[in-house]
């Protein structure tokens, strides 16, 4: 059975698996279901404004949010029901929900602070345009095929720091490399080298702010084999040499 969390008068967490008897949409309100699937299945955020029967039971979390807080918090929402391939932030943000790692009311009051943290990062994927991919969506690609492509951007970011090549996530995607190739500067706007590369960059550039970590050790674990590679990479995304930003980090 769900567990209900109270995280405010405008917002309640549903979480866990099965039914929760009690559990009603109120008017005006609007709802966020996960599926996540595990492995070989789809992950899906689905905004609904009306439930149909059954979807609180299929999903493993639920947001119900009052449409008035959202748009006075966010300025803006889906205008329809939609459902969109989850991408890793947003996933992992979900499990770290559904398998809270403390108990008693410290589980709660986790799962409290992380729905609303999850909330406010659906909306900035909303607002970005580009972070949340449709499961319906007007291309020469299948509905099969972009689940496939959202499966190997999902691997990307989470294994980031591993020697990635495009036949991996061919292989990991289920998926014919070409047709990857295409399907992701498609739905992406990039290339997947280039997406590796920008997540690798972020990673970096949280390392330096937020670790005593040595440039030089950062730079191996975001696999740049020297330095002087990284620097320039660095300095190109950001504009700044990565010891800069530290230093400027330190001082603030």
């Amino acid at each position: 059975m769900k567990e209900q969390v109270q995280v405010s008068h405008e917002m309640i967490t549903l979480v866990g698996q099965g039914v929760c008897p009690d559990a009603r949409l109120p008017e005006g309100w609007i709802a966020y279901l996960f599926r996540c699937g595990g492995e070989g299945k789809s992950d899906l955020l689905h905004y609904r404004e009306a439930l149909a029967e059954g979807e609180i039971e299929d999903s493993v979390l639920v947001f119900f949010v009052a449409a008035s807080a959202c748009e006075r918090l966010f300025e803006a929402r889906p205008q329809k029901a939609a459902t969109w391939h989850l991408p890793s932030r947003l996933l992992a943000l979900a499990n770290s929900i559904i398998h809270c790692e403390a108990t008693g009311e410290a589980a709660t009051t986790l799962r409290l602070a992380r729905s609303i943290e999850l909330l406010c990062q659906i909306h900035v994927a909303f607002e970005d345009g580009a972070t949340l991919v449709p499961v319906e969506r007007d291309s020469g690609f299948s509905e099969l095929d972009v689940a496939r492509i959202a499966m190997a951007r999902r691997s990307l970011d989470q294994s980031w720091h591993e020697k990635l090549t495009i036949a991996q996530l061919a292989r990991i995607a289920g998926i014919n490399r070409d047709k990857l190739v295409r399907g992701f500067h498609e739905i992406y706007g990039t290339t997947i080298a280039q997406a590796l590369t920008e997540r690798r960059l972020a990673e970096a550039r949280q390392m330096l702010l937020s670790s005593q970590l040595p440039v030089s050790t950062i730079a191996y674990r975001c696999s740049y084999l020297n330095n002087a590679s990284f620097t320039r990479a660095f300095n190109r995304r950001y504009g700044i040499a990565p010891s800069e930003l530290r230093r400027q980090g330190i001082a603030a």
